[in-house]
């Protein structure tokens, strides 16, 4: 075997396996993530949740819906400086992240379990 003949080889493997891993990578990204409808509920039940980009509770509180996390009824509280808050957090009165308000009114804060937020909005929490 020539080294041409060599080239086209690693070539055409290289080539096979980058496609082989983005259909993996596609088909694994538009699969629903597990809390997809328990995020839209909370969003359709009034809950709001307010944080802060830079705010690692914040980060763990999103972290606990996983792919489903960019269907949150999320509000950035933070200037992108870091330095403010915006406007809908000073009207709400937020001074901790994370903090959520839900319909009735009332609010919690911190990092809330799924479980205490299913329980204040009745939302159903996957199995």
């Amino acid at each position: 075997m020539n080294n041409k003949t060599k080239k086209i080889i690693i070539w055409s493997v290289v080539v096979v396996a980058l496609a082989v891993g983005g259909y993996f990578l596609f088909t694994e990204t538009s699969k629903p993530g597990k809390y997809d409808d328990f995020a839209v509920c909370l969003n359709n039940k009034g809950a709001i949740f307010y944080g802060a980009f830079w705010c690692p509770h914040c980060q763990r509180q999103k972290a606990m819906f996983g792919k489903s996390a960019n269907l949150l009824p999320y509000e950035e509280c933070s200037t992108p400086d870091k330095r403010g808050r915006l406007q809908i957090c000073i009207d709400e009165e937020i001074t901790n992240y994370p903090t959520w308000i839900f319909a009735d009114g009332s609010r919690e804060t911190g990092e809330v379990s799924l479980s205490r937020l299913a329980e204040k909005t009745v939302c159903a929490l996957p199995q």
